[in-house]
């Protein structure tokens, strides 16, 4: 028999020929004739554990390790040699293993990374660290682990039963030092004298907190811009420069006081935070040719805890000149516009234009036409007075209007002229007379009764007068007394032709002749006189022509009075007939 629960050392290991045995089993039938055999099975028989089969004792053939497996179950039975029958009942024991310091303090997840702010009080906790032990805990000491620090001193402690990482330094300035490392050690039978023992490392980073303000570069800064620059040019950049970094290192700045503060404007830059300072508004160096400009720059994230540390914000002066832009003349009016009278004379000045050098050098101007825009040689302008006067004689009935475009140049070397535009109004004189448009020929029925409108006729005259136009129309003084047809002045620059009798036959006469003299009412009164010709023709009761005899005659619609009277002869001697002086004109 034997103890059911045996008891051994890890780490036990002796070979069949050792002295040394775990157990001894022994049957109380065994007379020592060798008999007997003694079986051994359950876990780890024949692999971990044997048994010799005529003494029944049991030795560990492989070295035991509590940490891979903490206890073994055996079944032992004695058997007849020769028949194999058993000849006792089996029996199980178990064998547990005893544990003894064999496995040292381990961290499972080094090394580790921790962030603390910079500044930090004594004390601040960093990290907790967690170091596990195999051995186990519930027997001696093996596994109560203690933590000390090794490397990382004055700055940081660990706490020994905790293995808390603390500040142990204060006012650990990022901008000074920002990276530490920081070696830990955890060691087990309670940091005794043979204790097994494992580090870590600890790489610690100080954050960045709000602790210093923004300081310019350079308390003045010089720039200069030229005068031409659009509104929105950047003239320069100044740099506030912060130790700290991200949000806390963000700036604003601003344009606090200056002569220039409405002038200029300035922005944060997002990408590396500089001040960029742009042109506001339009520069003139001839009205102001410097402006000095008062910036701060402060911080757009603060920390209440550290205000008492501030202001965080700093000032600069920036200087900036305007540069002389060479520009070019100036007239003294975006445009000039002129009437002149087309019976103009010669040589007559149109416009005195004038331009001046906005620059401070205040060069001389020289003034010319751009040949495009008269092409036909109307004008010429003097050079250097700007006088503007007519070269030929002008017709507003021909071109009533010219647009000249006079060009302006300093008369210095590679100089841009500019150009001003001087559009002019030929104004109209009464220099041409009116005329009848049309309806120089027309007809009359043979039953057309006396005072009868046969015909409406109406003028025109190229010329345009202010007022417009107003005509007026009567008889040619030769054919006042005409029996036959007269003329009423309408008043609307309009005449009707009326007949005088009635008895009409294109037998006797089929042909009258008319002539009419039409005035306009401008100063001088241009006139002309026009034939009408007057056909006498068959018409239905409806008025409609059913033939006329005579062949109409095309004359032109103004006629001088000789050569009417010239027309009237020569028509008389084709019909055959000598006109009386009563009736010269019928």
């Amino acid at each position: 028999c034997w103890s059911q629960i045996l008891r051994l050392p890890e780490y036990f290991h002796c070979t069949l020929t050792d002295s040394s045995e775990l157990q001894q089993l022994h049957s109380d039938m065994d007379k020592g004739d060798g008999s007997i055999k003694y079986i051994l099975t359950g876990e780890g028989a024949g692999s971990t554990f044997t048994i010799d089969d005529s003494t029944g004792d049991i030795h560990a053939i492989q070295r035991l390790d509590r940490e891979v497996k903490s206890q073994y179950v055996l079944r032992a039975q004695a058997r007849n040699r020769l028949t194999d029958r058993p000849l006792e009942p089996e029996s199980e024991f178990i064998v547990k293993i005893q544990d003894i310091n064999d496995n040292e303090p381990r961290f499972l997840d080094g090394p580790y990374r921790a962030t603390v702010p910079e500044m930090s009080k004594i004390g601040t906790s960093v990290i907790q660290l967690t170091a596990t032990d195999a051995d186990d805990p519930t027997y001696g000491n093996s596994a109560r682990v203690v933590y000390s620090i090794l490397d990382g001193q004055p700055y940081f402690s660990v706490d020994a039963k905790t293995g808390v990482v603390r500040v142990s330094l204060a006012d650990m300035d990022r901008e000074t030092r920002e990276d530490y490392t920081v070696v830990i050690q955890a060691k087990d039978m309670g940091g005794q004298l043979g204790g097994l023992a494992g580090t870590t490392t600890v790489n610690i980073t100080l954050s960045d907190i709000n602790d210093n303000p923004p300081m310019f570069d350079q308390r003045l800064y010089q720039m200069s811009v030229p005068e031409s620059a659009p509104v929105g040019s950047v003239v320069g950049r100044i740099w506030a420069k912060d130790k700290d970094i991200g949000v806390n290192a963000e700036m604003r700045y601003s344009i606090i006081d200056g002569d220039g503060r409405d002038t200029f404007d300035i922005s944060t830059d997002p990408t590396n935070l500089f001040g960029i300072i742009t042109v506001k508004k339009s520069l003139n160096f001839e009205e102001k040719p410097s402006y000095t400009l008062k910036v701060e720059g402060a911080n757009t994230h603060l920390d209440a805890g550290l205000r008492h540390r501030g202001p965080f914000t700093d000032v600069t002066i920036v200087h900036v000149s305007v540069e002389d832009v060479d520009e070019p003349p100036l007239f003294d009016a975006p445009a000039y516009y002129v009437e002149l009278k087309e019976d103009a004379e010669v040589g007559t000045v149109v416009k005195n234009v004038s331009a001046r050098d906005p620059d401070a050098a205040n060069n001389t101007v020289r003034y010319s036409i751009e040949r495009s825009s008269d092409p036909e040689k109307y004008f010429y302008i003097e050079i250097t007075s700007g006088s503007l006067m007519t070269v030929r004689s002008l017709d507003r009935e021909e071109n009533s209007w010219h647009n000249i475009t006079v060009l302006a140049m300093e008369m210095i070397i590679n100089n841009t002229p500019v150009s001003d535009f001087t559009p002019l109004w030929v104004l109209d004189v009464n220099d041409n007379p009116p005329s009848l448009t049309d309806y120089l020929e027309m007809s009359v029925c043979e039953q057309t009764k006396a005072g009868m409108v046969i015909q409406t006729v109406t003028a025109v005259d190229p010329d345009e007068p202010r007022g417009g136009q107003h005509f007026s129309y009567s008889l040619a003084p030769e054919a006042v007394n005409n029996p036959n047809f007269t003329l009423r002045d309408n008043q609307d620059n309009t005449a009707s032709i009326l007949t005088r009798r009635g008895g009409w036959s294109k037998h006797d006469q089929s042909v009258f002749y008319l002539p009419i003299v039409i005035s306009d009412g401008e100063q001088p009164v241009k006139s002309s006189t026009s034939l009408l010709t007057i056909y006498v023709c068959s018409c239905n009761h409806e008025g409609y022509i059913m033939s006329c005899s005579a062949e109409a005659y095309s004359l032109p619609a103004s006629i001088s009075r000789g050569a009417l009277i010239a027309i009237l002869a020569c028509i008389f001697v084709l019909l055959g007939e000598s006109p009386s002086a009563s009736d010269s004109v019928n």
